[in-house]
């Protein structure tokens, strides 16, 4: 046993990228999944918080949530503060046997800042500065008067809780992202061209990085520059800026949390919906923040659901797995700080979620290693913007919701099976197949400026390849072109539609194959330089080693014009983004297009150099089948069979000696347990909005 905890640890330092888990055992060492509410004591007559309180605690909540938007209450007039209300609540939930998880209040400034300093809001990309309009995330992080604002509130917070025992951790802001996208005030203009000056030095080198010759955009000195632009490469850069503004602002928080505490609280914030907030980056606080959480609200119903006819029910099953797997990948761990109970306010359509799917949520996250899960909110509010927000409680603030019943049983549920864990527990499948997936915030953004097909969606086609590895039972880890590339931990590695690499990226590529990692990149990878130019060579021409062959050119179709690619004596068609390759002579063509005037030329490349191999794949396909059978066979040429062949939107995930299978689509599924397993929750049948949960046999 002994030996397979030693595996286990040192598998955790290799692939997660900082070694992250001897924090992780420091902060959550008593249980596998903590469950927790958002309160908001200021919302509710004070004579109603000790029956609320003693409630979440009856049932079976061991955490609470206070504090990120009630700056207005805990500073009602300019350096007049007020804790009195905050620290009854502290006390009540202490009594009540619930760890606190105070919050900084620097999303929503109070009107007294607003109305002294309407310089501290935020101007959007049509020049209109913002006002105290009852909304959040509208504060301009570069200006000065209000991050010293934020300084004051965070510092007298801090005192005050930073070295409470009945204080568990801090969440810093809340869903950081700035509510127009971007900040153009002038004071984010200004502090946008001392950025530009540290990174560039000279405007000559600004000029050349931005390719200014163009259009006459050429530039005498830095005061010129002003956002927003037409030019691509400014716009990527001032995306960029605002990214590390972002993270700036919270990693500010965090020190000053931590300088008045004693190391024993956990410092997060909770990320939303990446594909949306490409700006946000949360691996630039990865050295500020213990570990990031993330959010997930799944019937919004507007990307990324099964589309079947149980979809607006049970939610957007992938776009949870990636969401929490990219927030682990950052530090090794992560929470979820807000999962909806019930019905939103905020989607597409706001259906009422299928009986079961908000227990099935809760499962979800406890298989995918969650810490904690968190839910937004315990009462359903009488007035505001979330009226129609379902909680915990109904609106009597008594009665249980018909969500929150089903939360509760999945708490009981897990509560009483998590003594079935087993720390020492390894699995040889999951940690043979662990994937890196190559992401970059700013590919995104270069990709998405300048899409070239009016159908290219780069998170799309990222879900492309996530969604197969899924099918496949895989366990997956996003890392950045800095992070260590080491076969040893993640053993294959996926690179989506990276466009743009550096040469030492190339090489860093080209060093894990030759130690034995199995690379998948798709098209328009190394398309770019990393400044976001065409290389000076020929069509991806740095890449061609890597791939094993030559890049003659690319294609795009009509949607109702489809081509045709053949692969493994299928063919699937395509009609976004086509690349014709020449393959090397020691280089497989495993797939070639089957019509267009460059019928029978390659689209699909492998080749087996030494140890690893390269699978570059050139074309998109429309109905993502192809990329899911070539995933198959790269992993089953490595690994031998395979033991999971999932629909879309089932998943399977080991966690510490249990499997736990959830069930998003419509359809009845036979779940492949294998012989011999012992069921402790379900079966092998598995319905919509089903959980089942079991240890492998002998």
């Amino acid at each position: 046993m002994r030996s397979a905890i030693l595996l286990g640890l040192l598998l955790a330092a290799v692939w997660s990228p900082r070694g992250g888990f001897a924090d992780e055992a420091r902060f959550f060492p008593e249980k596998g999944t903590h469950f927790g509410v958002y309160y908001y004591p200021e919302h509710w007559p004070e004579e109603q918080w000790e029956r609320d309180i003693r409630r979440v605690a009856e049932l079976g909540f061991d955490f609470i949530h206070y504090g990120e938007f009630a700056w207005a209450r805990l500073e009602p007039e300019d350096g007049k503060f007020d804790f009195a209300w905050m620290d009854k609540a502290v006390a009540l939930a202490a009594d009540h046997g619930l760890k606190v998880l105070m919050s900084t209040p620097s999303p929503c400034p109070p009107a007294w800042l607003a109305t002294a300093h309407p310089e501290i809001l935020a101007v959007d990309r049509n020049g209109v500065r913002g006002h105290h309009r009852g909304s959040r995330l509208t504060g301009s992080l570069a200006n000065p008067v209000y991050r010293k604002h934020v300084e004051r509130i965070v510092t007298k917070l801090a005192e005050r809780y930073a070295r409470d025992e009945r204080v568990w951790g801090w969440q810093i802001g809340n869903e950081p992202h700035i509510q127009t996208g971007e900040d153009y005030s002038p004071s984010a203009q200004a502090e946008f061209r001392e950025w530009l000056k540290r990174k560039y030095g000279t405007v000559e080198a600004l000029n050349e990085a931005w390719g200014a010759a163009f259009w006459s955009y050429t530039l005498d000195n830095f005061e010129q520059v002003q956002v927003p632009t037409s030019n691509p490469h400014t716009y990527l850069d001032f995306q960029t800026y605002t990214s590390e503004e972002i993270a700036r602002d919270l990693g500010d928080q965090a020190a000053i949390v931590r300088r008045h505490g004693d190391g024993r609280q956990w410092i997060t914030t909770n990320y939303a919906y990446y594909q949306g907030l490409e700006n946000v980056n949360p691996f630039l606080t990865r050295d500020t923040l213990d570990f990031a959480s993330h959010t997930m609200y799944l019937t919004h119903n507007r990307k990324n659901s099964s589309g079947d006819s149980l979809a607006h029910r049970l939610g957007c099953g992938m776009e949870y797995s990636l969401g929490e797997e990219l927030a682990a990948s950052v530090s090794g761990y992560t929470g979820i700080m807000e999962l909806q109970p019930g019905q939103i306010n905020w989607g597409r359509f706001n259906a009422m979620p299928m009986p079961g799917a908000v227990r099935m949520w809760v499962w979800h996250a406890f298989g995918m290693g969650e810490r904690f899960v968190c839910t937004y909110r315990f009462r359903q509010p009488l007035f505001g913007m979330e009226q129609f927000h379902h909680g915990i409680m109904q609106t009597d603030g008594v009665s249980v919701s018909h969500g929150g019943k089903d939360f509760v049983r999945a708490v009981a549920e897990i509560n009483r099976l998590e003594e079935k864990l087993d720390p020492s527990a390894e699995n040889e499948f999951v940690n043979r197949s662990r994937t890196a997936l190559l992401w970059s915030n700013r590919n995104l953004l270069d990709i998405e400026r300048y899409p070239h097909h009016q159908d290219w969606d780069t998170w799309q086609h990222i879900y492309t390849y996530y969604q197969g590895l899924k099918r496949m039972g895989v366990n997956v880890v996003f890392v950045g072109d800095g992070d260590d590339f080491d076969p040893a931990g993640t053993p294959f590695m996926v690179v989506p539609a990276y466009q743009m690499m550096s040469r030492e990226l190339v090489g860093k590529l080209e060093d894990y194959v030759a130690k034995g990692g199995h690379l998948i990149i798709s098209t328009r990878s190394g398309l770019k330089d990393d400044k976001g130019h065409l290389w000076e060579a020929k069509i991806q021409q740095p890449i061609w080693n890597l791939i094993g062959g030559e890049i003659e050119y690319y294609d795009h179709l009509p949607a109702n014009r489809p081509g045709k690619v053949a692969f493994g004596g299928k063919s699937y068609p395509w009609h976004t983004w086509g690349t014709v390759v020449k393959p090397g002579s020691t280089v497989e063509s495993w797939g070639t297009y089957e019509d267009q005037f460059y019928e029978g030329a390659s689209a699909i490349l492998h080749r087996d150099p030494g140890k690893g191999s390269v699978t570059y794949v050139g074309a998109w396909s429309d109905d993502w089948e192809l990329e899911y059978d070539l995933l198959r066979r790269v992993y089953g040429k490595e690994l031998g069979k395979l033991p999971f062949d999932l629909p879309p939107y089932v998943f399977v995930h080991y966690r510490q000696g249990l499997w736990v299978a959830v069930n998003y689509t419509d359809q009845m599924i036979d779940v492949p347990a294998g012989g011999g397993a012992e069921w402790l929750l379900g079966g092998r049948e598995l319905p919509p909005a089903g959980v089942s949960v079991w240890r492998a046999g002998p």
